[in-house]
């Protein structure tokens, strides 16, 4: 008899902002993109790429109803869990690894409900490079010049291929990203490899990412995720 605890993948998908700057009376991640509920078109392509992972989504307390009628209404059956988040992201990541057994997880992604892009390369990509560290997440080259803005206003120009944009989805053994959210949680924090170094995890690993995926945050950006999806 075979007595080994199977070990589960999990995704955590952060969909409890007020999308404020996308001006509509909905958080961005609840308006249609397509005809659907952008969170939904994320749900399914985590769910495509990664259909062995499970489905964890963290919405606001007052968006929990309107959720479940959203996925009733547009017959969504996709297997994931709700919880409520909390009154900042990270505290919304440290709600969704509350619920997960630690024991029996072996990889934990967060990634943004905004984000709907999600790729076979993009995740192979991540899980390439995560062996033998403490995370991988996505980073893409710089385009646009940059300059840094000094205390008294001025700025500088900076050499932009010191610098990497970063994405999510940001993957991380299960084990050490639950004991990284153990610790202080600092409104500083804009992702989880700050909260992993921030607990001394620093082998984060840059893994190649994807110009297509965007973070939905304007109106704008709508239709250029709805132009990359026609292309998967």
């Amino acid at each position: 008899m075979n007595s080994e605890k199977k070990t589960y993948n999990y995704h955590i998908v952060v969909a409890a902002g007020n999308g404020s700057r996308y001006g509509s009376e909905l958080p961005k991640q609840f308006c249609n993109l397509n005809g659907r509920p952008l969170l939904m078109v994320t749900l399914e392509r985590l769910h495509i790429v990664t259909p062995e992972w499970k489905l964890i989504v963290v919405v606001s307390d007052n968006m929990t109803e309107t959720w479940k009628s959203m996925c009733d209404r547009h017959g969504f059956t996709i297997p994931h869990i709700t919880i409520t988040g909390g009154s900042t992201r990270s505290q919304s990541v440290k709600n969704a690894l509350d619920t997960i057994d630690e024991s029996s997880a072996g990889l934990i992604s967060v990634h943004d409900a905004a984000r709907p892009i999600i790729t076979p390369e993009l995740i192979n990509s991540l899980l390439s490079a995560i062996e033998n560290t403490d995370g991988a997440i996505p980073s893409c080259n710089l385009t646009d010049s940059i300059r840094h803005i000094e205390t008294n206003g001025s700025s500088t120009a900076i050499n932009r291929m010191e610098f990497r944009s970063v994405q999510t989805p940001q993957i991380f053994p299960a084990k050490k990203l639950i004991t990284a959210y153990s610790h202080q949680l600092l409104p500083e924090f804009t992702d989880d490899a700050s909260v992993m170094e921030a607990a001394g995890f620093n082998r984060i690993c840059l893994a190649e990412g994807d110009p297509r995926n965007i973070k939905v945050t304007n109106p704008g950006d709508m239709a250029i995720a709805e132009l990359y999806l026609s292309y998967l």
